[in-house]
Formats: structure tokens, sequence, C-alpha cells
């Protein structure tokens, strides 16, 4: 209750009308003053609450209510509580006045007193009021200026600490894919060389099984830089417009061998989910990992659920990511194994940190599902409870239009032929048993160690009927300007690039055009012989999509 005016508003309860003229004749001289009359004082308070009084007047001696009830009945409501209250009364009795402080009241007036005294105590009481009223709203603007200030504090924190946590990832992804582009050239060069191996000695059956035991290690690996390189958003992702319903459901089989017969998986998929443009392989090497880390959170035995359903950007839920502005898809891996303490959760997802015993995890599941998510435009969020299990959930961008279908690569021969090929690779390593397997396989070969040395060949009058290419080499030219130049001298050439590490030259945020060949490493003999026949195809039906095959590579602004 804040009164309307600085200047003294007094409210007057006394049962007779004489009291009113008195009091009204001696504030006369008090042009600021307000008084208003009341005779019943059992509405005081409602009185009080709408003429908001700085002062209250109240006779002691009344019927229904007397002095002391209408003194306890105004310091009953808040509104009303602080407001002075004086009593008038006839009676100057020493414990009649100590039982009216003890009720509550600020003042004792014996009637009938000088209108100079009445006057001076309306004034004092009126401005201590008004004085306290003023502190109070001083304290209230304080307090609420420091909540604001608190959460600001707290916002700015979160904020700092989300910056902090990025710029670690990032510092950590950007030291991470070097080192599998790094790793993926060494593992190049291994699986060259035992593919060659396997080709030089096709009778003998124990060199093959040592081949064989090493390609599995060579395998092993290539998976293990392949995390990294997801984890460090540098991974080529043959993003496609994909059905995401299909695909869980198409990991059912998959999901049943991984986990065992103990884990009971439950899957919950929107019927009317929509699409989302994402790489579907590595989509479902993401839910299989997850899927895994649930298992292994739940010791073998639990339930594990897989949900997916459609997050309108408008749903107001406060499930979808802040960030996220437009519709978006969820999918949900949650477990209901141990959880993890808040230290663990937060650093779940750097790469290499795991909880599990030396031996029984690389710590790369959650990471490579970090990076990969980012990669493709979407947005990934944990949560975990001690005892109450995991979930992780995954947000991708909604994607109009049809679902590309889903071809499957299938193992068969190698494919050998008689063409000519350009291999340009500046690890020379990696040049020497990549010419070894071509010519193994039948090819005619040049090479060149970088882009610069493989244009003067193309320049010479040489013919080439295929251009195989590293992506990330050195030089003044990049590699798909070598492909442009190529392809300008030779219109039927067609170009394969090979790479472990998803650059802005090729890819788009990481994500590769439809017509871009790329081979990543580590390949084998199998992979790169049906690339190849696969370009060369091209050039046999006719050329014309031989160019095509290119043209974003070849093109620098649809590149950049």
């Amino acid at each position: 209750m804040t009164p309307d005016t600085a200047g003294p508003r007094v409210l007057l309860i006394d049962d007779q009308q004489m009291a009113e003229d008195l009091i009204r004749h001696m504030l006369a001289a008090q042009d600021d003053v307000t008084l208003h009359y009341l005779p019943v004082s059992r509405e005081c308070v409602p009185t009080a609450l709408a003429f908001r009084p700085t002062v209250v007047l109240v006779d002691l001696r009344m019927p229904e209510v007397d002095g002391f009830g209408v003194v306890t009945l105004l310091r009953a409501e808040a509104e009303t509580r602080q407001v002075p209250i004086i009593l008038l009364s006839s009676e100057d009795n020493p414990d009649i006045k100590a039982q009216a402080f003890a009720a509550g009241a600020n003042d004792y007036l014996v009637k009938w007193p000088d209108k100079r005294e009445l006057a001076a105590r309306v004034r004092y009481h009126t401005g201590a009021y008004l004085a306290h009223r003023q502190r109070d709203q001083a304290y209230q603007t304080l307090h609420r200026s420091q909540e604001k200030l608190l959460l600001r504090t707290r916002e700015l924190a979160q904020s700092q600490a989300a910056l902090h946590q990025a710029q670690k990832m990032e510092a950590i992804g950007q030291l991470t894919g070097g080192v599998a582009h790094d790793f993926n050239n060494v593992l190049q060069v291994i699986s060259g060389n035992l593919e060659v191996l396997r080709l030089l000695t096709p009778g003998n059956e124990a060199v093959q099984a040592r081949i064989d035991a090493a390609a599995v290690g060579v395998e092993r690996g290539a998976k293990l830089a392949a995390h990294l390189l997801a984890f460090a958003r540098r991974q080529p992702l043959q993003a496609v417009v994909t059905d995401v319903r299909q695909l869980l459901h198409g990991m059912s089989d998959l999901l049943r061998r991984a986990l065992g017969d103990q884990v009971s998986v439950e899957t919950e998929v929107a019927a009317d989910l929509w699409n989302t443009v994402v790489d579907p392989s590595q989509l479902e090497n993401v839910v299989l990992n997850l899927a895994i880390n649930g298992r292994d959170a739940m010791d073998g035995t639990g339930t594990l659920r897989i949900r997916a359903r459609n997050c309108p950007a408008d749903a107001g839920d406060g499930v979808l990511p802040a960030s996220a502005r437009t519709d978006h898809i969820l999918i949900e891996v949650a477990d209901t194994g141990s959880g993890m303490p808040p230290d663990v959760l937060e650093r779940a997802f750097e790469p290499f940190f795991t909880t599990k015993p030396a031996g029984q995890g690389t710590g790369l599941g959650l990471s490579m599902a970090y990076g990969f998510v980012q990669q493709s435009g979407g947005h990934i969020r944990l949560a975990s409870e001690v005892g109450a299990g995991t979930s992780v959930r995954i947000f991708l961008p909604r994607a109009e239009g049809a679902a590309v279908p889903r071809g499957h690569a299938t193992g068969g021969d190698l494919h050998r032929g008689v063409e000519s090929i350009l291999v340009v690779e500046d690890e020379s390593d990696v040049r020497a048993t990549t010419v070894a397997l071509l010519e193994s396989l039948g090819y005619m070969t040049l090479e060149a160690g970088d882009p610069d040395t493989a244009l003067a060949i193309l320049e010479s009058g040489v013919h080439i009927d295929l251009l195989f290419t590293d992506v990330v080499m050195p030089g003044r030219l990049k590699a798909y300007e070598l492909a442009a130049r190529a392809q300008q001298l030779l219109p039927q050439l067609q170009v394969l690039y090979a790479s472990g590490y998803a650059e802005g030259n090729l890819a788009h945020a990481g994500k590769l055009d439809a017509d871009v060949t790329l081979l990543p490493k580590p390949y084998n003999a199998e992979a790169l012989s049906r690339a190849i026949r696969e370009l060369l195809g091209r050039s046999e039906a006719g050329g014309a999509d031989g160019v095509s095959a290119s043209h974003s590579a070849s093109n620098p602004a649809a590149a950049r």
C-alpha cells in the first residue's frame, strides 16, 4: 500500500461525529493534510486499503471494535501493518498508555491536544512512515537488482563454461584430426604393401594367413582413426536425405547380435518421423556405439530404449536446445545402467576418456557421436544420474524431400585393367605402394609428388585415363584445381580422390557433394579396384558422366 501523495493523509476512526468536526478544525491550517472520517470501526481495514493513510487517529473507547481492536486488525493486514497509529483517549492513565504501546500503537494522545501538537505529531509520524516506505522500496529495488545480477552472473558463468568447453573440444579436435590424418597415411603404407604381397603370393596359404591377420590389425586401426576423425569433425560424410525410421527398424538384428540376449531393446519410432540429411552409415555406427556403451553401463543386463520423434521449433516444450531454431528430429538412446557422477559427465565427450578397465574400451564412442552430430549440423545432449541410467539425445535438422534409397557395397574379385593412371601423392611411401598395387592389377601408371608436377605431366601430351590424387598436399595448386585443369586438357578424364581427412577443398562442413568420388584412407585393393572400374566405366559409356563426376571439385566457387 503506497500513499498517493507525500502530504499527510489522516484516517480518523471515531464513533462521535463531533470528533471529526474538532479534528478537521484543528488541522484546518495544514493545507496539505487530507482527512478521511470513519465512524464504523469494524470497517477500518478495507477503508485503510482504499484511502491509503499515512497516519491513523483512532478513539480508544468505541462500541463493537475499540481502539485496541483496531490496532490489532490493522497490524494483522500486510498492507497496513506499518501505518502509524495514534490512540486518542480521555484517560491519562499510565497503565492504559502502556497497554496501547504493547498492542502496537505508535503514539498516545489525551483528548484534546493543542492543535499545534496534533499537527506536529501527524507530520512526524507521516514523515517516519514515508521514510520507512522509501527505505523498503529501495531495499526491494536493491534486492531485485541483486537477483538480476546473480542471474546474469550465473548466465555469464554458464556461457564462459560453455565457451571454455567448446574451445577445449576444438583444440582437442584439431590435434586429434591431425594425428588421425597422419595415422591413416601410415596405415595406407601398411595396407598397400599387404595387398601387393597378397597378389604376389596367391598360392602360399601360410603367407596369405599372415597377410589376413595383419589386414585385421589395419582394419582395427582404420576404425580407430575414423572415430578420431569423427570427433574432430574431419570425417568425409556422404550425407543424403535419410529415412531414419527405416534405418532404426533395420538395425534390430544388428543390435540384438551386438548386445546379447540379456539386454532388452525397446524401440519407439514415431510413424510420422521426418527425414533428415545425414550419412546413414555413420548414423548407424553412432547408434550402435551408444547402444554398446549402454550395454556396458548395465553390465550386460537391463533395458535399452531407442526412441525417435519429431521436435517442431515452435513446440515450446523445452526439449529442443535453445540454439536449434528450426524443426529437428530427436533420436534418444537411454539405458538403465549405473549412470555417471557430475565430474565424469563433464568429460564424457572427450576422446580417450573412459571409466572402463584397461583394455575394455577406447573412450571414443561418445566422442565420435559428438563430432558426427556437430558435423551433421545437429546437437547432442547427455543426461545422467548415478543409479538412474544415462540418456543421449541427438537432434538432427529436418529435411524436405524423399529419402535416397540405400545401397550396400558387395565384395567380389579384384577388378583389373590396362588403362593409364596418374597417381599424385606427396607421401613417397604411400605413393610407392599405391603404384605397385595398381601395376599388380595391370594398370599403366605415372606418378607425381605434387600437383604442379602432375600438371606438367598432363601438359606434356601423354594420355591419361584416370587421375588418382590425394586431397591434402602442399604446393601452388589444390587438388580440385588440378582436377579442373586436367579435365580441360582431357575432357574424358576421370578423377578419383583419396584422403582420410575432410578438407574444405572438397567438403562443405565435412559433407561431400554426391558427384565427388572419394576413396577414404586406408583403402584395400578391392575398394581401389572397384572405384577405378566404376569411374572408367563411365568413360566407356560415353564420357558425359566423366565431366559431372568431378564437376563440384573442379568448380572452386562451388567447393568453397
